[in-house]
This record gives structure tokens, C-alpha cells and sequence, in this order.
């Protein structure tokens, strides 16, 4: 998996999307010494837990982290690709429900139990990093349904936010299929030039006047996985829900909403994730054609 070096017809632009906390960064090092800066970089934000939030109940598909993938649960297959991450400093489950928490106990993941009143991902990731006995400094929410996640962008997102000080939350995209341009479970989202997001959608964005998909557009999709700073993920969820947010139904929204700053990254992913139980065939089918075992 490599890092795309362009997501529009200005490929310049694009690359500054990963580097411009790290321009931004050797500004500073060049007006107050590169040494003290440098040393202060590798401490900011350099402890890392990674959390698969997972639940049971879900209306499109009932309890889909235990789904059988060839030959092992789909939790399972996502925290094997999480733990070849190399920024991860540790890595635990999130879970309201026993039969995942004896699942996951059975391959060797750590368990965190939370409750069931927790109203999405990010809120069961921030219940989970409260019951952890370390502190850390960033949180990567590893969506329990991309069991083929590469490594790399768990990386990638990681050391983005690690560079860019003004943003308390990250995330990653890829290119939009003309196929899913339409499909609501498919999240589209657009970013300004500097790489920040600026909304995020079930719906074709940007939209235009023909109201159909402009094959030269780069339109962009969001991959689920997202990494947050700890302190800003204490404070999400007394956050009150926001229009856009409830009307999307799409967490990050909330985010933006208040006036925080989100980094997006772009990658180049096969997004394959499972929404509903037919999305199982097709992951299976890809990795026998991949030799994924």
C-alpha cells in the first residue's frame, strides 16, 4: 500500500495534505533552534493506543464482529492488521457484550468493557481509554469492520495528527468509485487545499448541476478509521449532537460543527468493508484472489 501522491489536478497541492504540519513544523525549528524543536516533535503526542469499538446489536447486520471470514472471526482479522501497525503502542477492544469479549479473549486481545449506552464508536473509545491504567496521547478508532485495513494507514493518519498541532482529529480517504458514488454507505467528504476536511456526506459531494457523476472529478471516499488528540476525545461527548450531524448520521460531522480542525490524509485503498451480511462473500472472494489467508 502507498500513500497517493495526488487527489485533484494539482498534485502539489495534494502532497501538502501529509506534509504541512511537518513544513509548518521545521518554520518553527528554524526561528528556535532545530535541536530543542526536534526534541519537543518526538514527544508530542507519541503515546498511541489503538481501540476496535465493537458491538453486537447493529439493525443492518446483528453481530457482525463475529462473522466467520474464512476461518476466523472478523474481529480477529482486524486486530491482526492493527497489530502490524508500528505507532501503535498498545491495542484493545471495546465492546458491550460478552460473547465478543470471550471471542476476542480467545485470540489474545486485551478487553475493555463498556456500556451499552454508548451512542456511537467515538464515545465507546473515549469510555474505553477512561478504564485504561496508562495515559495516552492520541486514540486511533479502528473500525471492527475492515478486516483487511492496511497497517500503513493506521500509520499514516497517526503521524499525520502527530504533525499538524492545530487539529484534534484525523482521518484517511481514498478515491470514490463511480459505482458508490450514490450508495449511503459510502461516505463522501471534501478537504480544502490545505488538507483539512471540510464536510462529510452520505450523499454525492460535490454535486453538480447535471446532477450526475463527472467521470473527471477525483471525488473522495472516507475510510471509517480515524485517530483523535486523548483531551479533545474526553470533552466529544459532552458535545451536544448537531444538526448536520443528526441528519447525516455521521459522527465527525459533530466535530466539525464546533469548529475543530480534522487532517485527511489520502491513501490508496481498496476500501472493502462490511456493511451487510453480502459484503462477507465479496471479502472472501477477494483475498483467495489475493492469497490472503
Amino acid at each position: 500500500m502507498t500513500m497517493c501522491s495526488s487527489c485533484s489536478s494539482g498534485s502539489s497541492s495534494s502532497r501538502s495534505w501529509i506534509v504541512h504540519g511537518i513544513v509548518a513544523g521545521g518554520a518553527i525549528a528554524a526561528a528556535i533552534g532545530a535541536g530543542a524543536y526536534l526534541v519537543r516533535y518526538r514527544k508530542f503526542r507519541s503515546q498511541v493506543v489503538g481501540i476496535i469499538p465493537a458491538r453486537y446489536a447493529s439493525s443492518r447486520f446483528e453481530g457482525k464482529p463475529l462473522v466467520n471470514i474464512l476461518g476466523k472471526p472478523m474481529i480477529q482479522r482486524t486486530w491482526e492488521r492493527a497489530k502490524l501497525a508500528t505507532t501503535l503502542d498498545h491495542i484493545v477492544v471495546a465492546t458491550d457484550d460478552e460473547k465478543i469479549a470471550e471471542c476476542c479473549r480467545g485470540f489474545g486481545a486485551d478487553v475493555v468493557m463498556t456500556s451499552e449506552s454508548c451512542r456511537n464508536g467515538t464515545e465507546r473509545c473515549n469510555e474505553a481509554l477512561q478504564k485504561l491504567d496508562k495515559k495516552y496521547d492520541v486514540v486511533v478508532n479502528i473500525q471492527g469492520d475492515e478486516p483487511l485495513i492496511e497497517p500503513e494507514i493506521i500509520d499514516g493518519i497517526v503521524k499525520s495528527l502527530q504533525a499538524t498541532p492545530d487539529a484534534v482529529f484525523s482521518t484517511a480517504v481514498t478515491s470514490l468509485k463511480p459505482e458508490d458514488a450514490f450508495d449511503p454507505n459510502r461516505v463522501k467528504c471534501v478537504v480544502d487545499n490545505q488538507g483539512y476536511a471540510i464536510y462529510f456526506s452520505r450523499g454525492l459531494i460535490p454535486y453538480n448541476k447535471s446532477g450526475k457523476v463527472n467521470p473527471q472529478f477525483p471525488y473522495l471516499l472516507h475510510l471509517g478509521i480515524q485517530s483523535y488528540d486523548a483531551k479533545f476525545l474526553k470533552i466529544y461527548p459532552e458535545l451536544q449532537p448537531t444538526p448536520l450531524q443528526l441528519e447525516e448520521d455521521l459522527e465527525q460531522l459533530k466535530v466539525l460543527e464546533n469548529g475543530y480542525k480534522m487532517k485527511v490524509i489520502k491513501v490508496d485503498h481498496e476500501a472493502h468493508g462490511v456493511d451487510i451480511p453480502e459484503d462477507v462473500e465479496k471479502i472472501e472472494t477477494l483475498m483467495r484472489e489475493q492469497n490472503l489467508s
